[in-house]
């Protein structure tokens, strides 16, 4: 129940649904990758699912290694801007590494395909992505995740990592605010 001021949040998915899905998709990660590889988050938005996500992986059997890569295309927005900003690089050497890209959100496909394109051309092995959220009817660049946890609505989601101009990362669900903020 939200607070005087606080504005109401509706659940999309639940942290209980999105627990038994990262388990699920870390089985199937292992299954394709094997148990030794990179994992590079792409900052902010999926910090915790990355961490709940490597955690995952971790009980499924694997062991990755995990680097950084920080990108920009919404700024304090609520639609991407159609332009990808390194705000902060790996600094391991991806040559001949497998690769795990984790995003939170799949939409335009811009800054997901600007990821696996430069971790590509610095010699990578291979690099798939895996993404909590798929908007596949927002696609603007022809791309699909190899991995991804839930098909998402045409609506604009706040909480578990996401966030509308710094706020409602915390949240341990996946919502929306039903008057669009």
């Amino acid at each position: 129940m939200p607070g005087a001021g606080q504005p109401h949040i509706e659940v999309l998915f639940s942290a209980a649904e999105i627990a038994d899905r990262l388990k699920v998709m870390a089985k199937t990660i292992v299954d394709d990758l094997g148990t030794d590889f990179l994992v590079v988050p792409i900052l902010k938005g999926s910090f915790i699912f990355a961490a709940d996500l490597v955690r995952a992986l971790h009980f499924a059997g694997a062991n990755p290694r995990v680097d950084f890569l920080s990108l920009a295309s919404y700024g304090e927005g609520t639609v991407s801007s159609g332009q990808v900003t390194v705000l902060r690089d790996v600094e391991s050497d991806v040559a001949g590494e497998r690769v795990l890209l984790v995003d939170d959100i799949l939409e335009s496909g811009r800054t997901l395909s600007f990821a696996k394109e430069l971790l590509a051309a610095r010699g990578a092995a291979q690099v798939a992505a895996s993404v909590l959220l798929d908007k596949k009817h927002k696609r603007a660049v022809p791309l699909q995740a190899e991995y991804a946890g839930f098909d998402c609505p045409d609506a604009f989601v706040i909480g578990y990592g996401m966030d509308l101009a710094h706020a409602y990362r915390a949240l341990p669900f996946i919502g929306y605010l039903p008057d669009g903020a």
